[in-house]
């Protein structure tokens, strides 16, 4: 993902960096009637591009003291870069409108993309409290920029004429996403509805970063205790000892405790015999942030849904789903429900066939209940053993961590796109467990630099993630600084470092986005990389989740940790047959959390306007959820709406957007067909995947960059096939077969 500062805080694609005046009020650039100044100098370590390798960040030169007149600095400067857009007297060109403001904002950017980072990552009450203070001033300050008539008169002027321009394709992309973001900022409102568009901006700023914070807190700070080992019966003497020493760092040592991750499901659960300490487990993650303790996040929901459709009104949308998703590969919300919708019919039969299943496994096992959230994975994984002899513990004893990043992730990098990789140790970090990597192209040239931060910590906010310190640009010059951020937990000192096969599919996953990253090939940074819309960019590291099973990839790093007996054919067989078990809800927690989404964001403004106490917003959770058509009652959703981080913890980050995992599971599934159709695992088909996608960053048509690649649009079949959720194979072909439906493209 790009820096949290895109997300957060760029009013539109314009906006390289965001913020205010130093120390004061902030005053919006139609109210400045002096004449500008000279451009100020920037001071202070943020002034000037690192002197690092690839500009990386100097941690050692840091302090959290630097943060707040860092960004006051680069606010004052990319204010008086913009007023200097306004103030030429040349009339408007691409160049001096268009390109000048994308070049403006550096130093703002430089202190952002950093300190989102560590806020995401290795927090402190510091850093959070900055952001407290900053995220809203930022806000206002792209407002300023973005809602500017003075400066949008030059951008449309630019616009109006575009058909007499002789532009590249890039230089014509940018142009559309300036003027387009101008617009949907609200440059078209009239003066009353810009400034309360601005007002709904600031105040949405300060409410989603309170969301983010008391949600993480609701996670970091609230571990389940268990007063004895017995309660404990299954876990590992590893687990156990973890969850007596977190017991003694939090005050009560004697007793054990289970610290929160951020989905619903947590992961010992599976393991856990005693069904008391299960449901504790599950129930204190279903309740977390929802009234049942101190923390509470559902008055927040209720601010941030309320304005953001009085926010969609303004522009005389119906909802916020509506004028959210004007950039989208998928185009409007019908579009995305009907797409959701193919798979509720069979996903429902499948829910209701597993639960059947569980239910017969826990009669066999002397039980006398049926099947609820906190048993359901228990009793699945015993099902899936006795079907497969699948033992998960056994599995990750294949999977050890450096082994999975450098003998699996960068092995597939070499194989597919020739790159090779070199640790190194004399870069700072912010943490002492993150690692660092020079990436060097096929032809032996350096092409950024990498660094991995895996593990679990107080200090980072759960989930897994990645973002750039440094963007690809042409413009000025520069190669790629990214990061991936994970949450495995760290093995006790002393002990390997063994990873579940869910992490390491997740670090395939996030090594994908890394890649997009590393092959940007723009002039322009707001188009580089990831700068895709949001229904795209999950999708190029979905696809490269299928060489961790590979068999050249997978026979080369997944070794016995004691014996480096590689892992057999027969259990990866099994794995994969394992992976379209328990789909029902694997994928329905997913699907569930996508409908709930939509729920929220198509409120109308008066509706959202009713939900205005915490119970009214516990009370429509239950409704949305209940029209599914789904048994959300046995599969709850994979985040329910007090933890929902990634659609209320940024004023707009996954809203009416968390769709698109769906989506781009689908594109996912659809390119797997055509790597396989094509020869798999190759130089060529890595080239063309980079030539056709990875490189093309935000630059043209989502549904023309698909084609190009795979000769054809996506089919919804493979998906469904893969998940076992329909039976048969797709046509060969990719056209639809057995009654299978295309997938909407957007044009």
């Amino acid at each position: 993902m790009k820096a949290q500062i895109l997300a957060t805080v760029a009013a539109s694609a314009l906006l390289g960096a965001c913020a205010t005046t130093p120390g004061g009020e902030i005053e919006t650039m139609a109210e400045a009637s002096t004449p500008a100044s000279p451009i100020p100098e920037g001071t202070g370590y943020f002034a000037s591009d690192s002197t690092l390798p690839f500009h990386a960040p100097d941690f050692t030169k840091i302090s959290e003291d630097d943060y707040v007149p860092a960004f006051e600095q680069g606010m004052n400067i990319q204010r008086a870069e913009v007023q200097a857009i306004i103030d030429n007297p040349a009339a408007p060109t691409l160049e001096n409108t268009i390109v000048a403001l994308e070049k403006s904002g550096q130093m703002l950017g430089r202190v952002a993309t950093v300190f989102f980072a560590l806020t995401g990552s290795n927090t402190t009450d510091r850093l959070d409290d900055i952001n407290t203070e900053i995220s809203p001033k930022l806000t206002a300050h792209g407002d300023a920029i973005s809602l500017n008539p003075e400066l949008f008169a030059r951008v449309k002027a630019v616009y109006d004429k575009r058909a007499t321009m002789r532009m590249t394709a890039e230089d014509a992309k940018l142009l559309d996403e300036t003027y387009e973001g101008m617009v949907h900022a609200g440059a078209l409102l009239n003066d009353a509805q810009r400034e309360r568009v601005k007002a709904i901006n600031t105040e949405l700023s300060s409410v989603t970063t309170e969301f983010g914070q008391r949600a993480r807190n609701a996670m970091a700070e609230q571990p389940v205790f268990f007063d004895n080992r017995a309660e404990l019966a299954g876990l590992s003497e590893a687990d156990i000892k973890a969850a007596a020493d977190l017991a003694t760092e939090k005050g009560q040592p004697g007793k054990f405790a289970i610290a929160l991750q951020n989905t619903t499901q947590q992961p010992l659960l599976p393991a856990m015999e005693n069904r008391a300490a299960r449901e504790k487990l599950f129930k204190a993650s279903y309740h977390r942030a929802d009234g049942t303790t101190a923390i509470d996040t559902r008055d927040l929901v209720a601010k941030i849904a309320t304005l953001r459709a009085e926010k969609a009104a303004l522009f005389g949308e119906p909802d916020w789903a509506s004028y959210t998703m004007y950039d989208r590969m998928v185009e409007s919300p019908q579009a995305a429900l009907d797409f959701m919708g193919q798979m509720v019919p069979a996903l429902a039969a499948t829910q209701q066939r597993e639960a059947g299943v569980l239910n017969e496994k826990i009669r066999a096992e002397g039980g006398n209940f049926d099947v609820q959230p906190w048993d359901w994975y228990r009793f699945a994984n015993m099902v899936k053993a006795e079907r497969y002899e699948v033992d998960d513990d056994e599995v990750m004893q294949y999977f050890q961590l450096d082994k999975v990043l450098e003998d699996g992730v960068f092995f597939m990098a070499n194989k597919l796109y020739g790159l090779s990789f070199e640790r190194r140790t004399d870069l700072p970090v912010y943490h002492p467990d993150v690692w660092v990597y020079t990436v060097r192209d096929a032809d032996g040239s350096d092409l950024g630099i990498f660094y991995f931060d895996p593990f679990q910590r107080p200090s980072k906010r759960g989930g897994a993630w990645m973002s750039n310190f440094v963007d690809q640009s042409y413009l000025w010059d520069k190669k790629p600084a990214i990061y991936n951020v994970l949450n495995i937990p760290k093995a006790p000192a002393g002990e390997p470092q063994l990873v579940s096969f869910d992490w390491v599919n997740t670090t395939f996953h996030e090594f994908g986005h890394a890649l997009h990253g590393f092959f940007a090939d723009q002039k322009y940074p707001s188009l580089s990389g990831t700068a895709t819309a949001r229904d795209f960019v999950e999708y190029p590291s979905q696809v490269h989740e299928m060489w961790m099973t590979y068999p050249e990839v997978l026979q080369n790093y997944a070794k016995h940790y004691r014996t480096g007996e590689t892992i057999p054919a027969e259990l990866v067989e099994k794995i994969e047959a394992a992976s379209k078990f328990n789909q029902g809800y694997d994928f329905g927690e997913v699907v569930e959390a996508a409908l709930l989404d939509m729920k929220w964001h198509a409120l109308s403004a008066e509706q959202a306007a009713a939900i205005d106490t915490p119970q009214e917003v516990s009370d429509y959770q239950a409704r949305a959820l209940s029209d599914l058509g789904l048994e959300v009652a046995l599969v709850p959703p994979r985040y329910r709406t007090s933890y929902f981080n990634h659609i209320f913890s940024s004023p707009s980050g996954y809203s009416a957007g968390y769709y698109s995992y769906l989506w781009t599971q689908m594109l996912d599934h659809d390119s797997r067909n055509w790597f396989r159709q094509n020869g798999g695992l190759t130089r060529a088909n890595g080239d063309h995947y980079r030539k056709t996608v990875l490189s093309r960053g935000g630059t043209m048509d989502y549904g023309e960059m698909y084609r190009n690649f795979a000769g054809r649009d996506p089919n919804v079949r493979y998906m469904l096939e893969a998940l076992g959720l329909v039976a048969g194979e797709g046509a060969a072909d990719g056209e639809a077969s057995d009654g299978a439906v295309p997938a909407q493209t957007a044009e």
